[in-house]
């Protein structure tokens, strides 16, 4: 089993940037996938991001690709998700997710198997 635990969200104004942190516990990450989706009050779940085990290739949803940065520390057992230049409607939970898989392709379709609980974003205007 694998114990995933966000931090980093917070209440910035629009412009601002974030660092979101997606750590795990109970088992090493350095074979799985690491994703993270975000979810609206009123939306359904999206994703927004993802890392191959070996950081080799990232993916993104088309409206964060710029201003988003995914990347992992396999020693610190750690994801961090890097949100520069926020806008308003990037205000939602978001939560990280990860999938024991050696495979580079497909991640942002891929089922996650393990899930945190979520760390609150707001962004102002």
């Amino acid at each position: 089993q694998v114990q995933l635990v966000e931090s980093g969200g917070g209440l910035v104004q629009a412009g601002a940037s974030l660092r979101l942190s997606c750590a795990a516990s109970g088992r090493t990450l350095s074979t799985y996938a690491v994703a993270w989706f975000r979810q609206a009050p009123g939306k359904e779940r999206e994703f927004v991001s993802a890392i191959s085990w070996s950081g080799g290739r990232t993916y993104y949803e088309d409206s964060v690709k710029v201003r988003f940065t995914i990347s992992r520390d396999n020693a610190k057992n750690t994801v961090y998700l890097l949100m520069n230049s926020l806008k308003p409607e990037d205000t939602a939970v978001y939560y990280c997710a990860a999938t024991r898989t050696l495979l580079e392709y497909g991640l942002e379709t891929m089922r996650y198997d393990y899930w945190g609980q979520g760390t609150q974003v707001t962004v102002s205007s």
